[in-house]
């Protein structure tokens, strides 16, 4: 089998040209399970078997909550895949009103978890919804548990019907309803086919310098999304041994562990490692410090293919042996590159990484798309850092008259579910697709987003500001943690912060500054933190015209997060909902 045209085909097109002693590698108790490319595809067929024997028929919904990546997830998806059936993955951590959402809107009838937490939320909305019988990863008392499906799926007497299934699945037919996490509204089921998400696979893989076979990977994003999923299928493509780390907390440690060529991030995770990076090195002293901040200098200067000249890259090639070599031992050090999406990276990033040896490839695209629309390559001079790459081959992208990217090809989406409405409001008549992000085409064919359509603002000056070119702007500041600017109607624009409590701790210890409790009211009520954060203010600014400018702002007491309503799962800002709970400071600002 070389042609891919399903999902299913990927593991079999492994199987024939490159198959692997480790296709698959999980952690449980303390110890790796490894699995073959061979068994890989054994469990699936079980799997498969079983649903079968369980009476599911072509275009039955089966949903897939785990709270982290495994084994189990890869199996059950071509499992449920090759029966006709479409996996419906949802996020772990959204709210038990929303799993009833999901779940009755799709008309899922089965349902794999992962552990006891999502179990308990599934539990107690299971009543209200047509779930006939949920299966548990782990073993959980009082839930049936994921061996029983490969037990009832040992007996093969029933493949010759797998097969058939299969063998009547077209690349056209939908594969997979993806909620997406919107930040406004209820979630709307992207309809996914086959062809959509192989053809996304197919069209980013000569984007990614692997070699078939030899190299190995660390997924820890949520598989849940289309960013990470179609990640995995371009992996098994490539026959790239896949490790599923135990949780973010332990990423270090797993890093360490599995030492990997690759990994997928999103820029709020590698603004994190950056941060605890620059921290170290600032508390270290001395003339280790001096040296840290030489080489971190350097780095944000960095522009690729020696454009800075012979006496800069010999000064990089010192920095990367006494500084940077460092930076790669803490991401294992075998470390090649780092595959960014979901969000905009910012420049310095992206500079101080590729100097570090650690080239970012920033990519974009959406749920509707599968996701892929451009994406950074560091061969060939087709890496623009402050860009998103250029479209890949078979996705066209054209800008509205307004600014709007808009994109054709076969990678959009089928449409949303039960929703001709939307579906006809996304889709132009000639099946472009409106991503509702800003952007322009540069001379060379580099595609760089500049904010999100419906973001964008007019101050009742009559003057258009466009949000996101300042949040990303601000987000560089250590101090800041989260940033939302608003404004609109109103005189000026102005933002509300989150502050980086553990960085303001850590300056605040160096600079024997009193935080009072160090709680983090304090920390936003304290006079000097306050001061200080201005200055970064004034200094992002700069950048900015008069009118665009933020004037004032105010910094929130809690950290934003999932659980509290004010992110997404992929760490956007739900910016009605920040505004919703921080009415007091908004009204504060513009003195209501």
């Amino acid at each position: 089998m070389n042609t891919i045209k399903r999902l299913f085909d990927f593991p079999y097109f492994q199987q024939k040209n490159y198959p692997l002693q480790t296709a698959l590698a999980t952690k449980y108790n303390g110890e790796w399970k490894k699995i073959s490319t061979n068994d890989y595809i054994d469990e699936a067929n079980k799997v498969s078997r079983a649903l079968l024997r369980l009476g599911i028929q072509p275009n039955d919904k089966i949903a897939v909550i785990s709270s982290s990546n495994r084994n189990e997830w890869n199996i059950t998806d071509i499992g449920i895949l090759q029966t006709g059936a479409q996996n419906v993955p949802i996020y772990p951590t959204i709210s038990q009103q929303e799993y009833e959402y999901v779940l009755n809107h799709s008309e899922s009838i089965y349902c794999f978890v992962s552990d006891k937490e999502v179990l308990n939320k599934i539990n107690a909305i299971k009543a209200n919804t047509h779930l006939k019988e949920v299966y548990s990863f782990d073993e959980i008392e009082g839930c049936k548990n994921w061996d029983e499906i490969l037990k009832l799926g040992e007996d093969v007497s029933n493949q010759a019907e797998v097969q058939k299934r299969m063998d009547a699945i077209k690349t056209t037919d939908l594969a997979t309803l993806i909620y997406t996490s919107g930040t406004t509204g209820k979630p709307k089921g992207v309809m996914l086919s086959h062809e959509n998400i192989v053809s996304n696979v197919l069209g980013s893989a000569p984007r990614v310098p692997f070699d078939f076979g030899t190299y190995t990977a660390l997924s820890f994003l949520p598989v849940c999304h289309v960013f990470e999923r179609m990640i995995l299928y371009l992996y098994q493509y490539y026959a790239v041994s896949i490790y599923f780390a135990e949780s973010i907390e332990l990423l270090s440690e797993n890093l360490k562990e599995v030492k990997p060529n690759v990994i997928t991030a999103v820029p709020r995770l590698l603004e994190k490692v950056y941060d605890k990076i620059v921290a170290k090195g600032s508390s270290a002293g001395g003339i280790k410090t001096k040296l840290f901040n030489w080489a971190l200098a350097l780095g944000h200067k960095y522009e690729p293919y020696g454009a800075n000249g012979g006496w800069y890259e010999f000064q990089l090639s010192l920095a990367r042996k006494i500084i940077f070599s460092k930076w790669k031992e803490g991401l294992g050090g075998n470390i090649e590159l780092i595959v960014s999406g979901s969000a905009a990276l910012q420049p310095r990033l992206a500079r101080v990484f590729a100097a570090a040896g650690i080239p970012v490839m920033e990519g974009y695209g959406l749920t509707e798309t599968s996701p892929v629309i451009a994406v950074n390559d560091q061969r060939d001079y087709n890496f623009r850092i402050g860009t998103v790459g250029k479209p890949i081959k078979n996705a066209e992208v054209r800008i509205a008259e307004d600014g709007e990217i808009l994109t054709k090809g076969p990678s959009v989406m089928m449409g949303y579910y039960k929703d001709e409405e939307k579906t006809n409001q996304a889709l132009t008549s000639d099946r472009f697709f409106h991503t509702g992000d800003i952007g322009e085409i540069d001379k060379n064919g580099f595609l760089k987003i500049t904010d999100r359509k419906k973001e964008m603002f007019k101050t009742s000056g009559g003057k258009y500001v466009a949000p996101q070119l300042l949040e990303n702007a601000m987000k560089q500041s250590q101090f800041i943690d989260q940033i939302m600017v608003l404004g609109e109607g109103e005189k000026m624009p102005a933002a509300l912060i989150q502050p980086n409590f553990d960085f303001v701790k850590e300056w605040a210890s160096r600079k024997n500054i009193d935080l009072g409790t160090g709680s983090e009211d304090d920390i936003a009520e304290n006079k000097i933190v306050n001061d200080r954060i201005q200055e970064e203010i004034d200094f992002y600014n700069k950048s900015f015209g008069n009118w665009e400018q933020v004037k004032t702002f105010r910094l929130t007491p809690e950290i934003w997060s999932v659980e509290e309503g004010l992110l997404t799962p992929t760490m956007k800002v739900k910016r009605k909902n920040v505004v919703e709970k921080y009415s007091h400071l908004y009204n504060q600002i513009y003195d209501r």
